[in-house]
């Protein structure tokens, strides 16, 4: 018995030191399997993907002046829609239809909308789209032609007002903001950025010649009306006009805020504007060339007729005059010659600089209002 038990013993003591080695092999192998084994995903991807909090805090850099400027004149631009009366072609009666769209700015409290001319003209009926969602039928206070600026009155409690700047105090590369519904109000309150081109831009249009802000802020169709605003957020100009010819980008207009606003008030006061009268009709020789007369003049226009009961007839100043300068200002186009009536009071009294038989004469004219506006 003690000697098989001897024999054995060898055997037991390798099969004890054998198990302890798996033993020892197994917690390894569990050890690396626990290392290895993947992790949830607890990391800042994840966390991305939760949605922003209420309380979230816009930064400086997002909240721009321009921002601050569209929140500022956004509420008060409106869009404006007018019908008109055109002739149905199966009944051939007269029906309402839709004539277009346009901007405006609210500039007072009590309802008072600045607009462009064209955009109202012949209008029927006019609706005011307000920012809010409302829509309010709009009237017609008065228009001007010339300056292509109207008023439109609407009858509203709690209206957002925008507040008029100064526009004499411009500089050319400041920040310019367009507001307005270009292409229809489907795109209403669309801001558009740029700068200050250039100012007291000359364009003549018709006999009238306009001093205007040339800006570079995207100025489309049914932009007309709406409020061109700086970067305190304040508005400098009524967007008028644009130059849309092949290849010209970027160049739009507006009426400076300070000449617009005495037309406005004027237009509220009295429905119209009231302008000083020469009672002449005067060529230059682009005129004169439109009606296939050949002009030669080096300087002045041509009076070509006046009005027997208007202050220039009264003053002495005759048919075939060349009027040179009129208040000191030189006046080589009819454009001139409105610019510097238009700058004039009525009943003020104007020297008037002429030429009659190769010879200056010099005439003092008594301004009256114009008759008809």
């Amino acid at each position: 018995m003690k000697n098989w038990f001897k024999k054995l013993t060898p055997y037991i003591a390798v099969s004890l030191i054998s198990m302890i080695i798996g033993a020892i092999l197994v917690v390894g192998c569990a050890g690396n399997v626990t290392e290895k084994a993947p992790k949830p995903n607890t990391g800042s991807s994840f966390q991305a993907l939760q949605p922003p909090t209420a309380q979230a805090q816009v930064s400086e850099a997002r909240n721009t002046p321009i921002v601050r400027a569209a929140q500022s004149v956004g509420p008060a631009v409106v869009g404006i829609t007018t019908k008109g009366l055109a002739r149905d072609f199966f009944s051939n009666r007269k029906v309402l239809v839709e004539q277009g769209t346009g901007s405006g700015v609210i500039f007072d409290a009590q309802g008072y909308i600045a607009t462009n001319n064209h955009v109202v003209e012949n209008a029927q009926e006019i609706s005011v789209s307000l920012a809010d969602g409302r829509t309010l039928d709009g009237k017609v206070i008065g228009v001007d032609q010339f300056t292509d600026l109207a008023v439109v009155k609407v009858e509203a409690q709690d209206l957002p007002v925008a507040t008029l700047g100064d526009s004499d105090a411009l500089m050319v590369g400041e920040p310019a903001i367009a507001i307005g519904n270009p292409l229809g109000l489907e795109f209403k309150g669309s801001v558009t950025t740029g700068v200050i081109s250039a100012l007291n831009r000359s364009l003549d249009i018709g006999e009238r010649r306009f001093k205007l802000i040339q800006t570079d802020a995207a100025i489309n169709p049914g932009n007309s009306g709406g409020a061109l605003v700086n970067a305190d957020g304040v508005v400098i100009g009524i967007n008028s006009a644009k130059i849309a010819l092949s290849g010209v980008e970027g160049i739009g207009f507006a009426i400076p805020i300070n000449s617009a606003r005495p037309i406005l008030q004027s237009l509220i006061d009295k429905g119209r504007v009231v302008r000083a009268y020469l009672g002449v009709g005067a060529l230059d020789q682009a005129s004169a060339a439109t009606y296939g007369y050949e002009l030669k003049l080096d300087k002045g226009v041509y009076i070509a007729k006046v009005s027997p009961s208007g202050p220039a007839y009264k003053a002495g100043i005759r048919e075939g005059d060349v009027i040179l300068k009129v208040a000191g200002a030189e006046t080589n186009s009819v454009a001139e010659l409105r610019a510097v009536l238009d700058s004039q009071q009525v009943g003020s009294t104007v020297e008037v600089v002429l030429k009659r038989n190769d010879q200056r004469e010099t005439i003092n004219v008594l301004l009256e209002e114009m008759p008809g506006q």
